[in-house]
């Protein structure tokens, strides 16, 4: 029995991925890092995120599976400082933070198009976070880039929406490597591969998470 560690349970992706994760027998124990309180669980321990700062572990807790579904806008976060903040800077410590309490495996969301390489800053931050945690120490990185996530989100955004109304009129027309994809493919996706107990670094397409 393996006990998970979530950070971004509350978002689109990470709401999916905790409800699969606290039904599964495989783990005893689903520990998440939230800002936002989370129904109460026999299996559900919450450590807040309190401003600046990830939260740590207790000295005598141990992990076997780390899943990141942290992730912000640049709309949301205003400037690159926090944009960083939220998509590097967490997950980075979440991943130093969980090696010292034995973790095996990292699942990381990341987006189509990351690229520390790209001029986007977006697509830029997300390509640095996929190559520091491949190269930080775990027997297993997962990184997945989905496309444009469908699903329902606490919070609004227009350009979002916006796109995902052109998906619905004109989807067929997009490339399947493109299409927008519902997060719960994602989710189910995440919690399959980490079951999997594979060794090393692998990369999940839309493409291929579009078949969840």
């Amino acid at each position: 029995m393996k006990t998970a560690l979530i950070a971004g349970a509350t978002g689109l992706i990470g709401g999916q991925l905790l409800t699969r994760l606290l039904a599964n027998d495989q783990y005893q124990k689903v520990i998440a890092f939230t800002r936002d309180d989370l129904p109460i669980h026999p299996k559900l321990i919450q450590l807040k995120i309190d401003g600046d700062k990830m939260g740590e572990l207790d000295s005598g807790s141990r992990v076997d599976d780390v899943f990141c579904c942290l992730g912000t806008t640049m709309a949301k976060a205003r400037t690159k400082e926090k944009f960083y903040f939220v998509d590097f800077m967490l997950p980075y410590l979440l991943a130093k933070n969980s090696l010292q309490h034995g973790a095996k495996q990292y699942l990381l969301v990341s987006a189509l198009g990351a690229n520390k390489q790209s001029a986007i800053y977006y697509n830029q931050v997300k390509g640095e976070i996929e190559e520091a945690i491949s190269n930080i120490g775990f027997e297993t990185v997962h990184i997945f880039k989905p496309s444009l996530l469908l699903g329902p989100r606490a919070e609004k955004r227009s350009a979002e929406d916006a796109a995902k109304f052109f998906y619905r009129i004109f989807g067929f027309l997009i490339p399947r490597k493109y299409k927008a994809i519902d997060s719960v493919k994602v989710a189910k996706a995440m919690v399959l591969f980490a079951s999997q107990n594979q060794r090393g670094n692998f990369i999940h397409e839309s493409t291929e998470l579009q078949n969840f």
